[in-house]
């Protein structure tokens, strides 16, 4: 980079020099692994988030995210690398300013951009010359251009050249150890080409690979394809396993053998729906721009129904099981085994668990459940959570049981302890596949 471009934009040589405060709004699942791959940098962080019992957690010490240590925490807040707050005037203090928060759909599966439009106004109030602005929440194209710009632009300045504006999708897979925020590579687009470039130097500070696109609008629909991509293959598993048990195929069979074909075929799973923050809602986002302009995307809504239809595929299962040894699915004790929504994580997002709970209550089913990552059930955005707290995994629990369903195939799990003493499984991972001597217990869903 020339001297001329350093001295024309000091926010330039703060990034290269690591005397940038990178600012991250919403300490989450995303936001708190990225201001971790920030501070492991070299960069002074602060965190921003309006949940002030996360902040105080912070303050303290304390983790609410498994994969991230208390200890850690405290040494950075000890060491001055890192700030929490939610005091959102502050937000001028942050020299690049990160947006991780939700995105979800409404009542109708439209985009909800409520916290976007909320947080992106709280920075305008604060807006200084000099500040980047990169929106990482998942979204559908033309969101930073069209929604965001506007409001940062009513402040009075001019992006591109007092302010700066850019999209980096978050690609956080929680519980991955071999993919942590930093070593993930980042795709970058920016709403003009010097955005793009400050924007694009910033997180090469931080992570392993940058991935420059050439716009805002392409990055914004990259995120959307790979979550689709996802979400596709899963239903055509999905629908599979419905065919292939009618006609006595074992549909996890089926995925060993297939992909041992060298070329031409990547696994996926069944199960007993989509969970996480993404993959449930990102398609539904592509579907809405289609609508928008007067299209349809019936492969992608077809695949969104055939997932939604899974949790209800399973009770039904599960129903059918406890046919099979003379009980009703009313007055039926169900133990949910793992609520998170996906093994060996203590994140609940949009778990299918929730849904199962709810269908499995309105069949007159009682529920309770295990999680040895969640200890207790918190509170859901779209699902009624019974008030629950995760039940000892004990032969008495699961003897006390009418079913056991395994909802999320935990690392911790002990399947033949569980196959031994509940009188009755339902596996919807195929958690259970190397247990002996089930004795006809196992039902597959």
């Amino acid at each position: 980079m020339t001297t001329a471009v350093l001295d024309k934009h000091p926010l330039l040589a703060a990034i290269d020099n690591k005397t940038a405060v990178i600012g991250v709004i919403g300490l989450g699942y995303v936001g708190l692994p990225l201001a971790q791959a920030f501070m492991n940098a070299g960069f002074r962080t602060m965190g921003f988030d309006v949940d002030q019992s996360k902040i105080d957690k912070l303050l303290e010490g304390e983790s609410y995210i498994g994969h991230i240590t208390g200890e850690w925490i405290a040494d950075c807040i000890r060491e001055e690398k890192f700030r929490p707050t939610a005091d959102m005037s502050r937000l001028a203090e942050a020299d690049a300013i990160l947006v991780c928060v939700p995105t979800p759909l409404s009542e109708s599966r439209d985009p909800d951009l409520v916290y976007v439009e909320a947080t992106t106004r709280e920075i305008a109030r604060t807006l200084r010359p000099g500040q980047l602005v990169v929106l990482e929440s998942t979204t559908y194209p033309g969101t930073t251009r069209e929604v965001m710009l506007p409001i940062l632009s009513a402040s009075g300045l001019t992006v591109g050249r007092d302010f700066f504006l850019a999209y980096s999708p978050e690609r956080e897979d929680p519980g991955n150890a071999d993919f942590s925020a930093s070593r993930i590579p980042k795709v970058v687009g920016g709403i003009d080409p010097l955005s793009a470039e400050i924007a694009n130097a910033m997180y090469a500070q931080a992570v392993v690979q940058t991935v420059p696109v050439s716009s805002v609008e392409v990055a914004e629909a990259c995120k959307i394809l790979e979550n689709t991509y996802r979400s596709v293959n899963i239903a055509m598993v999905n629908e599979l396993k419905v065919l292939f048990e009618r006609i006595g195929i074992d549909i996890w069979e089926v995925i060993e053998a297939a992909k041992t074909k060298p070329f031409g075929f990547q696994a996926f799973y069944p199960g007993p729906g989509l969970g996480g923050h993404c993959i449930p809602i990102d398609p539904f986002y592509l579907s809405w721009v289609a609508r928008k302009h007067e299209m349809s995307t019936r492969f992608i809504e077809l695949a969104g129904e055939i997932n939604l239809s899974m949790p209800r595929y399973v009770v039904g299962r599960t129903m059918e099981a406890l046919n099979s040894v003379g009980k009703p699915m009313r007055g039926s004790h169900i133990g949910i085994l793992g609520v998170a929504y996906k093994k060996d994580v203590d994140d609940p997002r949009e778990s299918p668990s929730f849904k199962l709970m709810e269908l499995l209550q309105a069949s007159g089913a009682t529920v309770s459940y295990n999680d040895p990552h969640i200890p207790v059930l918190p509170p859901m955005r779209n699902f009624r959570v019974p008030r629950l707290a995760s039940e000892p995994m004990t032969p008495e629990y699961l003897a006390s049981l009418d079913c056991a369903l395994i909802a999320t195939d935990h690392s911790a799990y002990d399947y033949d302890f569980i196959v031994r003493y509940a009188p009755l499984v339902v596996d919807s991972r195929n958690a259970t596949r190397d247990v002996r001597h089930s004795r006809g217990k196992i039902w597959k869903a």
